[in-house]
């Protein structure tokens, strides 16, 4: 995994309530900015719903 990035994380708080496109949008983001944690399982299967392949 890589290492944690603190201003990026300090940057983009997920939102109160956020919706599956926000939570996606975050979570893909956070992947090729920080990674400090893989995307939750659950969220992977609604991505590749939506974006077969990733």
């Amino acid at each position: 995994m890589k290492k944690f990035n603190k201003d990026w994380h300090l940057a983009h708080v997920m939102p109160k309530n956020a919706s599956l496109e926000q939570r996606i949008a975050w979570h893909l983001e956070h992947h090729e900015n920080c990674g400090c944690r893989p995307i939750p399982p659950k969220l992977l299967i609604e991505i590749n719903k939506i974006q077969p392949g990733k």
